[in-house]
């Protein structure tokens, strides 16, 4: 039998944390550009604001169960998303005006 590991609707607890913390609300956090981007940044965060020790260590660690890929395309599909909107905008305006 497997466990549902599901959290808020990502994929894991981690996650859904990394994003909460990292780029929730952050409407550029698409312009780091894949799943690679984004965990390139979240590892450079770690290793600029903590000291070498075990809490680095097991900051590193749970980096290492985030689905990278997962926050990367909910990113990708909101971008296109509010772009489409601002393309409806533009066309009814100049449609109307």
């Amino acid at each position: 039998m497997k466990t549902d590991t599901t959290y808020n609707g990502w994929t894991n607890y981690e996650t859904w944390r990394v994003n909460l913390e990292l780029f929730n609300g952050d409407d550029e956090a698409w312009r780091l550009g894949s799943s690679d981007g984004m965990k390139e940044f979240a590892e450079e965060l770690i290793e600029q604001s903590t000291d070498e020790g075990i809490g680095r260590d097991y900051a590193m660690a749970f980096l290492q169960n985030v689905d990278w890929q997962e926050i990367a395309e909910h990113y990708q599909q909101e971008e296109e998303e509010e772009e489409s909107i601002l393309e409806q905008h533009a066309y009814t305006h100049n449609y109307n005006g």
